[in-house]
């Protein structure tokens, strides 16, 4: 009795006609690829995007957590390096990789030769700066510069910037195959023309970078420029800024500044103080002789003050002048003038105890009778 099922010759026959029509669309060509090269196309990308999304998922979030118990900041920075920086060229990379199995148009080939190369070299370039950001801003805090002071970085990383990127292009443009001989000789021909046009530019940034390493003064420093004083709150790559006593900002370029005298009060550990006392003609020897004591004990009874000298020093048109010279330790104005004033104040007292007169102008006339 014959059965009206498939038999297994049937079934094989069946399994070798899918097969063979499996393989034969495996094997159809469009845009010279066949569907086999598309699809290990896709494998090499989605295999490599689960390996990047692994590491990313797994390893890259157990060292983020693992810096965070950590009080260094190089293991901080590499991470965020890693994270910010190096995961767009993997993810470039798997891309890269896979779309090169297949055989594309030469002109197609080379334009995405050419978008991978300068996706690379951005990358790298922006790693670079990124590691000499880090690298500057943590030589400053390493040497305890105060924060005005790291954040003047700004500027020579600008033009660090420019520097880096310029030759980023150069390289770019080399590796295309281009002769960059003849531009590089051009840009020097047109740097030399933009130097001379610009000369007063490039040598206020040449000042910028002096005050910079040389740091006459700094971010908040009071300072004094001829007759201009004030306390400085921004040095710029072309123009600082001060804030005078009055309210008004003063802007000076940077060539202004190199080039004056400029008086800091900021570094001034201690405040020379030197003024002068008048009394009358009419005072005694006896009381000349007990003033610079005088002086000196009512100098002596303040804080942060050191004596240095009192003493008769000239005959003056209507007074005898004392000369007297002491030191107030410290550079704020405020404290100099209330110190100041209570050695004023403490002079006056003792001399009305003593009955010893300030000069003032007078004039003494002798009339002659005939």
């Amino acid at each position: 009795m014959r059965s009206c099922g498939p038999t297994e010759a049937d079934g094989a026959r069946l399994q070798m006609m899918e097969g063979d029509m499996f393989d034969d669309i495996l094997r159809r060509v469009y845009f010279e690829n066949t569907v086999s090269d598309y699809l290990v196309c896709l494998a090499v990308i989605a295999g490599g995007l689960i390996v990047i999304w692994i590491f990313k998922l797994i390893l890259l979030k157990r060292l983020k957590a693992l810096v965070k118990s950590t009080d260094r900041s190089i293991d901080d920075f590499i991470v965020a390096l890693v994270d910010k920086k190096l995961m767009p060229i993997l993810y470039f990379g798997v891309f890269y990789v896979g779309i090169r199995r297949l055989a594309l148009d030469e002109t197609l080939a080379r334009a995405i030769t050419i978008i991978g190369l300068a996706f690379v070299m951005i990358f790298i370039v922006r790693i670079l700066l990124a590691v000499a950001d880090y690298s500057l801003y943590n030589y400053w805090v390493k040497r305890g510069e105060e924060e005005s002071r790291r954040k003047a970085v700004g500027g020579i990383i600008a033009v660090l910037r420019v520097i880096v990127w310029i030759g980023a292009f150069v390289i770019f443009l080399d590796n295309l195959g281009i002769e960059v001989s003849a531009l590089i000789t051009g840009l020097g021909i047109g740097g030399i023309a933009v130097a001379l046009a610009a000369q007063a530019i490039l040598t206020d940034l040449f000042s910028y970078f002096t005050i910079f390493f040389d740091r006459p003064f700094e971010i908040g420093d009071f300072i004094i420029v001829g007759e201009f004083k004030g306390t400085v709150e921004h040095i710029g790559i072309k123009t600082s800024r001060l804030r005078s006593l009055s309210g008004e900002e003063l802007i000076f370029s940077n060539t202004d500044l190199t080039n004056s005298r400029v008086r800091n009060y900021k570094r001034m550990e201690r405040r020379r103080v030197l003024f002068n006392i008048g009394v009358t003609y009419q005072t005694s020897v006896e009381q000349l002789k007990q003033i610079p004591a005088l002086i000196e004990e009512a100098i002596g009874g303040f804080e942060d003050v050191v004596f240095d000298r009192a003493h008769f020093s000239s005959f003056g048109d209507f007074n005898l002048d004392l000369e007297v010279v002491y030191y107030v330790v410290g550079r704020d104005y405020n404290k100099y003038m209330d110190i100041q004033q209570g050695i004023n104040l403490k002079i006056k007292e003792e001399f009305e105890k003593r009955g010893i007169e300030f000069a003032y102008p007078t004039q003494t006339l002798f009339l002659e009778k005939e």
